[in-house]
């Protein structure tokens, strides 16, 4: 007896996905070509979509991703643009899977324009190992470009325990949202292993990486929590941009930090508060 196959259209992490990229646009975060996510498929839900031995075409991805043969991703293409998402999913989006080989991938859907997968894929696939080691439930890797972030990495210093530090203060909700602080790294060419590897050094302790001058990445288990990773950032270097060099009278001190993390059984990143 044939399995019954739904719709692709109809697929619960397809419509999470397009809905999630439209809400990134709108929101400013991707101009033009900007930004990409990345989205680790379970094979039996997707099975229910697709044919996972239907292999239209094979891609060399220039690299070793050999930790992830077999696995199934949903990822944006290269050069796409994230306003055309919603209304082509086809052309802008790709299921694939990671070839046995490691340096190939396998597409099952989408990519049908002839494309590839975003450039960033080297950061992606390599962040996506990274934390399946210490989380195995470990699903989404977004980047974007968010206006007060990429802002705030002009005139603050580098420092990731100066910049969580600065985040921690600015709302209340920083230290429940991510309690271990952020990732900065200085500015580098993207689209490359260097920038990939660089990434998921830092990816290893922390759910945010920022690029100055360029965006954030952010990871989690779902597309919630890495798009609520990233704009809780985001909210926290608009309030820093929106005080300026204005004096601060009243601020969050760092006992007040250690309380709020108490009462949410919340472990600070060690030695960013000063006690």
């Amino acid at each position: 007896m044939l399995k019954k196959m739904y719709p692709i259209e109809e697929a619960p992490f397809l419509r999470e996905v397009v809905d999630v990229i439209s809400n990134m646009y709108r929101l400013g975060w991707d101009e033009r070509n900007g930004g990409n996510l990345s989205y680790r498929l379970d094979p039996e839900l997707t099975s229910q979509y697709l044919d996972l031995t239907a292999v239209k075409r094979r891609i060399d991805i220039g690299f070793d991703a050999s930790a992830l043969r077999g696995e199934l991703f949903l990822v944006t293409g290269t050069g796409k643009y994230f306003k055309n998402v919603a209304a082509c999913p086809a052309q802008n989006l790709g299921i694939f899977r990671v070839a046995e080989n490691g340096s190939e991938i396998e597409l099952l859907w989408g990519y049908e324009d002839g494309g590839k997968p975003t450039s960033e894929l080297p950061t992606h696939l390599l962040n996506h190992a990274e934390r399946m080691k210490i989380d195995p439930e470990q699903r989404v890797v977004l980047h974007c470009h968010p206006g007060n972030t990429l802002a705030m990495t002009f005139v603050h210093d580098l420092d990731e325990r100066s910049f969580t530090r600065t985040l921690w203060r600015m709302i209340t909700e920083c230290m429940v949202v991510f309690p271990e602080g952020v990732g900065v790294i200085p500015w580098m060419v993207c689209g490359t292993l260097d920038i990939g590897r660089a990434t998921a050094a830092k990816i290893q302790d922390v759910r945010v990486v920022i690029w100055a001058a360029h965006g954030i990445f952010g990871v989690g288990s779902s597309i919630d929590e890495a798009f609520g990773l990233v704009e809780t950032v985001e909210k926290a270097a608009e309030v820093y941009m929106k005080i300026g060099d204005r004096p601060i009278k009243q601020s969050i001190t760092d006992a007040e930090l250690a309380e709020l993390a108490k009462a949410f059984a919340l472990t600070p990143r060690p030695g960013y508060l000063e006690l």
